[in-house]
């Protein structure tokens, strides 16, 4: 029996997704390119799940925030 290997992320559907969007606690404009379901536990006993967004400014350099970050603009 083979048991399943848990994935380190995993790309979650969002209705910003290819739209301009600001990250609030930088300020940066961009394009909302992928929003991700991120595991950061520190011990394989107890998960623990993000949900990081990565914007692409203007300058083409992308940055990665928490989602509750993420606002239409």
């Amino acid at each position: 029996m083979h048991e399943a290997v848990p994935r380190p992320f995993e790309e979650v559907p969002h209705a910003l997704l290819r739209k301009r969007v600001r990250d609030i606690a930088s300020g940066l404009e961009g394009e909302l390119m992928a929003v991700v379901r991120k595991d950061v536990s520190d011990t394989p006993v107890r998960e623990h799940w993000v949900k990081l967004a990565y914007v692409r400014g203007t300058s083409g350099r992308e940055i990665s925030t928490a989602l509750a970050n993420i606002e239409a603009v």
